[in-house]
Formats: C-alpha cells, sequence, structure tokens
C-alpha cells in the first residue's frame, strides 16, 4: 500500500522526445553562454588573434612548400619556431631603420631647436622659389618668425605638461600594441605547428553547422584573403619597389625609406598618390620642379596601372567578386577595423556574395 502510495506521488517520466528536446536546448544556452564569456574574456585580445589567422592563411602556401621541403620531426617545433621568427624580423626590421634614422635625425633637430631659439626660424629658400606670392610669403615669415622672438614664443607654445602627458600616452599605446603583437606570434606558431589539424575541424564544423554551403564558404573566405594578401601586399611591395628607384634616381631624400611608406600607402586604397605626392612636394621645396614632375608622373602611371589592371585580376580571381564590391570592402573594412579590415572586409563580402548567388539559384551546388 505504501509503494504504491510513494510511486502516485513521483512525478511522471518525460517522454523520449520531449527530453532530447529539453537537452538540446539546454545544450544550445550552455554554448551560447560559454562562447559569450569566451568572447567577453578574450576581447581584449580578438584583433590579435585575428592578425595570426590572417597571417596564417596569407603565409600557409608558403609554410607547406616548408614542410614538404624539410618535414617536421616527432615534436614540430622548429619548422614552426624558424617560421614565426621570420615573420617577426620582417616586422621589426623596418621599425629597427626607423629608429636608427630617428635617432641620426635627433641630432639635428636639437641643432635646430636651439638656433630657433637664439636667432629665430629663418625663411625657407622654396619660399622665393613660389610661382606666386613668393614675396608676401617671405616678407610675412620675416616679419613674424626670424627674429628670436618668435622663435622662442613658437617652441615655447609647446607646453611641458601636454608633451609628458603625449608621451606618457605614446608609451602605454606602444607597449599595448607590443603585447598584442607578441600574442600574434604566440598564436602564428601554434596554427603554424597544428594548422592541418585546426583547418580540418574548422570545415567539419562548418559542414555540421551549415551543410555542405557552409564549406564552400570558408573555402571562398580563405580565397579571398589569399587574393587580397596578393592583390594589396605585394602589389603594394611592388608599388613601392618602383617607385622607390623613381625617387632615387629623382633626388627625393631617403629614398629607401621613402619607397618603404610608399609601399605600406599603396596597400591601401588611393594611399599612394599620399605618398609620392609627399616625396614631389618636397622636391618642389627644393626647387627641383622638373624631377618633381617625373616623380608625379611615373607615380601616376604605376598607380594606375597596379589599380586598373593588376589588382582586379588578383583579388577579383580569386574572390569571384566584381572590383567594385572588393574596393567597398576594403574601404568598408578599413573604417571598420583598421587595417585588419583590408582582409576581413573582402573575405565578408566575398561569403555574402557567394550566398546570394546561391540563394538566388535557388539550390545548392555540389560542393
Amino acid at each position: 500500500m505504501e509503494r504504491t502510495m510513494h510511486a502516485a506521488e513521483e512525478p511522471a517520466a518525460l517522454p523520449p522526445l520531449e527530453r532530447a528536446r529539453s537537452q538540446g536546448a539546454a545544450r544550445v544556452a550552455l554554448v551560447l553562454v560559454l562562447s559569450a564569456l569566451g568572447l567577453w574574456i578574450l576581447h581584449g585580445f580578438l584583433p590579435a588573434l585575428a592578425w595570426a589567422v590572417v597571417l596564417a592563411i596569407a603565409l600557409g602556401p608558403l609554410y607547406a612548400h616548408a614542410e614538404r621541403r624539410w618535414p617536421p620531426g616527432g615534436h614540430n617545433i622548429l619548422l614552426p619556431l624558424l617560421a614565426t621568427v621570420a615573420v617577426a624580423l620582417v616586422f621589426l626590421a623596418p621599425l629597427v631603420v626607423l629608429g636608427v634614422q630617428a635617432a641620426r635625425e635627433a641630432h639635428d633637430a636639437a641643432e635646430f631647436v636651439r638656433e630657433a631659439e637664439k636667432s629665430g626660424i629663418p625663411a625657407p629658400e622654396f619660399l622665393a622659389r613660389l610661382p606666386f606670392a613668393a614675396a608676401q610669403a617671405t616678407a610675412w615669415w620675416n616679419a613674424n618668425l626670424s627674429h628670436p622672438e618668435a622663435g622662442s614664443e613658437l617652441l615655447h607654445r609647446l607646453d611641458n605638461g601636454s608633451l609628458i602627458g603625449l608621451s606618457r600616452n605614446l608609451g602605454r599605446e606602444v607597449l599595448h600594441r607590443s603585447v598584442l603583437f607578441g600574442f600574434s606570434l604566440v598564436a602564428l606558431f601554434f596554427l603554424f605547428r597544428d594548422g592541418r589539424a585546426v583547418s580540418a575541424q574548422v570545415l567539419v564544423a562548418c559542414t555540421r553547422l551549415f551543410g555542405p554551403r557552409g564549406e564552400r564558404v570558408a573555402r571562398q573566405m580563405v580565397a579571398s584573403v589569399h587574393g587580397t594578401v596578393d592583390g594589396l601586399v605585394l602589389v603594394g611591395l611592388g608599388e613601392g619597389f618602383l617607385l622607390g628607384v623613381v625617387y632615387y634616381f629623382s633626388g627625393v631624400p631617403h629614398p629607401v625609406l621613402f619607397g618603404a611608406f610608399t609601399a605600406v600607402a599603396a596597400m591601401i586604397p588611393f594611399g599612394a598618390p599620399v605618398a609620392f605626392g609627399i616625396a614631389a612636394l618636397i622636391l618642389v621645396a627644393q626647387g627641383a620642379t622638373v624631377p618633381a614632375l617625373v616623380v608625379v608622373a611615373a607615380g601616376f602611371v604605376v598607380t594606375f596601372v597596379a589599380d586598373h589592371f593588376v589588382r582586379p585580376v588578383l583579388i577579383g580571381g580569386a574572390t569571384k567578386l566584381p572590383f567594385l564590391w572588393v574596393l567597398l570592402g576594403i574601404l568598408g573594412g578599413v573604417e571598420t577595423f583598421g587595417l585588419l579590415g583590408l582582409f576581413l572586409g573582402p573575405a565578408v563580402m566575398a561569403a555574402l556574395v557567394l550566398l546570394w548567388r546561391e540563394f538566388t539559384e535557388g539550390k545548392d551546388r555540389p560542393a
């Protein structure tokens, strides 16, 4: 009798279908909560992780070739370590060159400040060579900046407190960027070492979550990163090299540094004209008008060929996007994510266009 009463008081077990649904909902909720918590914990390092992924994808073919040439041993540490060190040197070497150059120029800058405090700031020679209003500009400069009081007053407007605050902020920013760069290198090392396993897991996850279309989208985004690297980075380096040669023969000061600056600027749409425009203005200030015109003409020719013939083939062929959408993805990505958007923007646009094409076709194509 007591057993019957206890059995009647116990709640009835859920049917198998409802139990499976409740467990599935609980799993989804757990995954969402843990994912949100993980993103919140790592949000400060997400840009570093994204850079590591972009570098791993971009350098994947070269690293695969190195693996075939020198098969990794049992521990698989030496080759990924050497590859990571090589990537670090590629980024650090230009910074070292710029630091050495800045140290060399620091003495001249300090000398200029001392002379300006003693005798004012003399009128630069290019004022006399201006095509119009040269006399008026020179007279204004002599009246306002060429005497000692004006130079001392202008230099003392730089408040010491402001300079100290600026230096502190700059120091914190440099430290923060250095930590993120180091974290990117650590993540890149593990992506080099375990790249095959990670890529296989990503493809399996995309297939299970989204079906064959998910794997196609993932492969398309990887291809877009390769195309963007070829179209932006390699073409930008080529533009910087060619214009660096032009700078050298045209008499631009520090042609190697200006060539490197042009290469970096050329990776951003419409950035190269800013670089060779500054070089041309420096030549005009030195009175070299004809070399300045040569720099401008060569710059426009090189950028026209690169932007209208080379980049559309490299980027558009890999991403299967019209170059207009590539350009919009690059510009929108840079505005939203900074330099990282150079690669994320076209990748996202390529995925969206692929999904749109498959949606408008009304069926999934075979993978």
